[in-house]
């Protein structure tokens, strides 16, 4: 009998689940910053320490991220960053 793996997901109200379900989007949680799986710059990231892996969350969906108070990647969601920033968000780092 094989068990069945389990994630760790990042609720709306940022809670941490245990879920069946593989996250859909990555996000790091010292920026507050969500993207997708594939993104070059988390890759890049997670190739150079283990920090950036220790702040990595991950999410459902994006409207999941969002509402964890997450903003887009600029990188691997540029027109997502755009729409954020032209609505009033800011960040100190893209």
């Amino acid at each position: 009998m094989e068990t069945e793996k389990l994630y760790m997901l990042v609720g709306p109200d940022g809670s941490r689940t245990a879920s069946t379900t593989k996250g859909t989007i990555g996000g790091y949680r010292k920026e507050r910053r969500y993207g997708r799986l594939d993104c070059k710059a988390a890759r890049r990231a997670l190739a150079n320490g283990a920090l950036y892996a220790q702040q990595r969350v991950f999410f459902a969906d994006e409207a999941t991220a969002v509402a964890a108070g997450y903003h887009p990647c600029s990188v691997c969601m540029p027109a997502e960053y755009k729409a954020w920033r032209a609505a009033g968000g800011h960040s100190a780092r893209p």
